[in-house]
């Protein structure tokens, strides 16, 4: 199959994916949306189409039966369920999970004819479902594995047994007996009513039972030999409740839809696809035919030796790549929404888990941001969500006891300044507790009490950020707010941004990153430490002067500067440069003169001057950020190659 083809199909497929996501979303929250109903049924159709051009028969039988049962309830004939929802979220989960599988192999292996089996079922009415049997109320009494069965409850697999106690004059009474009756063999998963809704004999004429067993035809001889069952069907259902390899193998469906990998969290695939408006690709081709006349006339002059032409070319040269930078950096921004849009049916999902009822919303979505740091602010923004509904959003009945809705707000929000991005993530919780972090971070060796004292309310915020730090009560699998924070300091640092937080007791807490919007070209300032050279980004950079104005503050080389005290990092100590700074090393610390120079950082930055021993010139590189293990290394961000071939460190004045 053609890479280039594939690839399209998958890209396209991932779009879907996420838009028939939130779709779906809308039409859970308003089940008359008739617009939403009918995005859905055109991307369902969509995606079985896009699966069966492709020569994916399996993928597409299963979005064919999830797109008629969408019809059904699109034609009136179905009503839209939480049970149903359910089961269509983990039949689109299915299908991303076929999608990923073609992804990292070409082809997938998932077999979805017992899904689809239960699909139709659900549709020709038949008792293996959610709409086979029906409530007192003619509601569908929905399917045990719809409605709540926890994968870690599982050992042997998941039956789905609907089981019928017949015309009885106390159905609920039998009911309840033979729920017990079935206990005895079988540990019971779910139910569907509610239990306390079979005991009052709530259904119509059948109810279903979520049990762990492996064996359906086994199980249906049980079942049948209770007293009070009158009638039972048994189905398997364990590749639709843990995925389509069983427990253990493979991409398992959790009971609330959620895809679960090995740690239990979500992630972001990097962005490997940008579309590109016809008119940049224009200019673009414009600016490479400018590129190659400019080349060619500047080898002629060399030819020649015309060095008053060879000058002029090479300023032509200039502007030409300066605009060909241009393009090719508006080229890279994508909008926001290519990573934020699947986030709406993660906290779907994770307030379900959590039992908290949550309303997400995205303002500024469509703000565009380099490919690279769109992909690597995912995980960070994620992590900041899911700490908002764990520990920011209280529990529906304390928000009450509280005087707040019942539903809480979670809000993330996109704003251009210049240069720069802000994306705000927003939550109406209870807040963070100022003396419950600052005891927590005494208890944690994290800061000193002096050193907590002094210590003003945003300052205290930003111990959140401390690796392991967390003033969560229990650790749970989403985690506490705290855990992963460190991870969101040191990626956006990296990334050449910066995090704050701030937050009102019992009003919410907002967490900010301040991002470029660009971050490969970058102008620095070279200094000299010994014989190596680094490159300190320009725009961090607020005044350089000499050492002679270095003073001591308890043995702590210093300068002072409008009132404000700045603290001397020697670079050559720092980075333990042989033969760097010599004698002059002892004059700065000696607060003398002819040590050097210092390089003032700006305030808003760090409060920091660095020594070094000259500063050179500066000049525009194109930076890489650090990998492996070179990753986090404290004090740089990356590494720059520059015209003649050798590599300069650039430093993060931040964690230096």
């Amino acid at each position: 199959m053609d890479d280039q083809y594939l690839d399209a199909f998958i890209r396209e497929s991932e779009e879907a994916i996420t838009e028939l996501n939130n779709s779906l979303l809308d039409l859970e929250s308003d089940p008359s949306d008739r617009d939403a109903m009918d995005d859905i049924f055109r991307t369902a159709h969509t995606l079985k189409g896009n699966f069966g051009a492709m020569g994916f028969e399996d993928a597409s039988d299963l979005a064919h039966a999830v797109e008629d049962l969408l019809d059904a309830m699109r034609q009136g004939e179905m009503e839209v369920t939480p049970e149903r929802m359910d089961r269509i979220f983990t039949v689109v989960d299915m299908i991303e999970a076929i999608v990923n599988e073609i992804d990292e192999d070409s082809e997938s292996t998932t077999d979805t004819s017992e899904v689809v089996a239960g699909l139709r079922a659900v549709l020709e009415g038949e008792s293996t479902g959610e709409d086979a049997t029906e409530d007192a109320d003619g509601t569908a009494a929905g399917s045990a594995e719809a409605v709540g069965v926890d994968p870690g409850d599982v050992d042997a697999g998941v039956l789905e047994a609907t089981v019928s106690v017949g015309d009885s004059d106390m159905p609920g009474v039998d009911a309840m007996l033979a729920v017990e009756a079935i206990e005895e063999s079988f540990d019971l998963l779910a139910t569907a009513p509610d239990r306390d809704d079979i005991e009052d004999g709530a259904f119509e004429s059948a109810f279903a039972l979520g049990l762990d067993g492996d064996d359906p035809d086994a199980a249906a001889e049980t079942l049948a030999e209770a007293a009070e069952v009158d009638d039972v069907s048994v189905a398997d259902v364990t590749d639709t409740v843990l995925g389509p390899t069983g427990p253990g193998d493979g991409p398992a469906v959790s009971a609330t839809g959620d895809l679960a990998d090995d740690d239990a969290d979500t992630t972001v695939d990097e962005i490997k696809s940008v579309r590109v408006d016809v008119d940049q690709l224009d200019d673009l081709h414009g600016l490479v035919e400018q590129l190659v006349t400019s080349r060619i006339k500047l080898r002629r002059a060399v030819e020649h030796e015309d060095l008053d032409g060879a000058s002029e070319n090479l300023n032509e040269l200039g502007k030409v790549t300066a605009n060909l930078q241009n393009t090719v950096m508006d080229m890279r921004l994508i909008p926001l929404k290519k990573v934020v849009g699947k986030f709406p049916r993660m906290v779907r999902d994770l307030a379900r888990e959590l039992d908290k009822d949550v309303e997400f919303t995205i303002e500024g979505e469509d703000i565009e941001l380099d490919r690279t740091i769109l992909t690597e602010i995912s995980d960070p923004l994620m992590h900041i969500i899911r700490n908002s509904l764990d520990h920011g959003i209280e529990p529906p009945e304390e928000r009450e006891r509280a005087g707040k809705p019942r539903t809480g707000h979670v809000e993330l929000r996109a704003s251009r300044e210049r240069d720069h991005v802000i994306i705000a993530v927003e939550d109406d919780g209870a807040g963070l507790d100022v003396e419950e972090i600052r005891r927590q971070a005494l208890e944690q060796s994290v800061r000193s009490s002096d050193e907590l004292e002094t210590m003003d309310e945003s300052a205290v915020y930003d111990l959140v950020f401390h690796p392991g730090f967390s003033t969560a009560d229990e650790v749970t699998d989403t985690s506490g707010r705290g855990v992963g924070m460190d991870v969101v300091h040191d990626t956006v640092t990296q990334l050449d941004g910066s995090v704050n937080v701030e937050s009102t007791p019992g009003e919410g807490t907002t967490v900010s990153l301040r991002l470029p919007v660009t971050m490969a070209i970058v102008k620095v300032l070279f200094v000299e430490v010994g014989d190596e050279e680094y490159g300190i980004p320009l725009k961090n950079v607020d005044e350089i002067t000499r050492t002679d104005e270095v003073k001591q503050i308890n043995g702590t080389p210093v300068i002072k500067h409008n009132d404000d005290i700045y603290p001397v990092i020697d670079l050559a100590e720092t980075f333990d440069v042989p033969g760097a700074g010599g004698d002059d090393a002892e004059v700065v610390a000696d607060g003398g003169e002819d040590g050097g120079m210092l390089v003032r950082i700006r305030e808003s930055e760090r409060r920091v001057a660095l020594h070094c021993d000259e500063v050179d010139s500066q000049e525009e590189v194109v930076v890489k950020p650090l990998e492996g293990i070179l990753s986090g290394t404290p004090g740089l961000s990356g590494t720059a190659v520059l015209g003649d071939g050798n590599i300069v460190h650039i430093l993060d004045v931040v964690t230096l």
